[in-house]
């Protein structure tokens, strides 16, 4: 990817940067010469991530912040006057939770919707502000196609990543006459350390690698589309999901 100011090097803020999707995604960048922020709570972590990028061509930076934090999106103005313009934003932080629990115990319902939801809204909006600003620049943010239809088994994170999904949309089209963009990346079942509890894995699961793909291919468009499937055939699994009748979806075990 090339930067849209035309600098060698583009200049990208990693929220979550210690995820697996997003460690891959930056690997992706670094191999392209990236100026990359990676923001997180774990210094010791980042501090590796960064040794790491930096050996395959990034120049990193760090900041040690909780993302799901009650002052969540306030940093996020001092990052981008860090960093000087920004070509591209990817919010990659988030929490699976505990179906069973959340529906028992709403402190840890509105634990998992703060994360995913509450906080991430507000550095997304935060960003959408920075790259209205400027007139161009891409917001990246890892939605879920567990966003699409509630099912019974991951309903209280499939709420949050349901909102997250509208608000994302909303920032892209209020971006979309002032040349930045936003962009919502649905992936399906990824094999990360959040999924690591689930065995068995098969041919509906994807690699990080091939999420990170997706993502920078979307953040080096123009005009990416404001909602994108990885891999794509979840876009017709969550089509057929959608527009199964209540009367057979609810004897499914989904």
């Amino acid at each position: 990817m090339s930067s849209r100011n035309g600098t060698a090097k583009p200049s990208i803020i990693v929220l979550g940067a210690l995820s697996a999707i997003a460690e891959a995604t930056a690997r992706i960048w670094a191999e392209q010469g990236a100026h990359l922020l990676l923001a997180g709570r774990d210094a010791t972590r980042l501090d590796a991530v960064a040794a790491d990028l930096r050996l395959r061509g990034a120049t990193v930076e760090t900041w040690v912040e909780d993302l799901a934090g009650p002052g969540a999106g306030k940093a996020f103005r001092e990052m981008a006057e860090r960093m000087g313009e920004v070509d591209a934003v990817l919010l990659a932080y988030g929490t699976l939770g505990d179906q069973k629990d959340a529906e028992t115990s709403p402190e840890r319902a509105r634990e998992i919707l703060a994360t995913n939801f509450t906080s991430a809204a507000a550095w997304c909006l935060e960003a959408a502000n920075v790259l209205e600003k400027q007139g161009r620049g891409t917001l990246i943010v890892i939605g879920s196609v567990a966003g699409d239809r509630g099912r019974a088994s991951n309903y209280v994170y499939g709420a949050a990543k349901s909102g997250l999904g509208v608000l994302v949309q909303g920032i892209a089209h209020r971006l979309a006459k002032s040349g930045a963009s936003a962009v919502l990346i649905k992936p399906g079942f990824v094999d990360t350390p959040m999924t690591a509890h689930i065995a068995r894995k098969g041919p509906l699961w994807a690699k990080p690698r091939t999420i990170g793909k997706a993502i920078v291919r979307a953040a080096g468009r123009a005009s990416p589309p404001p909602v994108i499937y990885v891999p794509g055939f979840w876009r017709w699994i969550m089509f057929a999901i959608r527009g199964t009748p209540s009367t057979i979806f609810h004897r499914t075990k989904l």
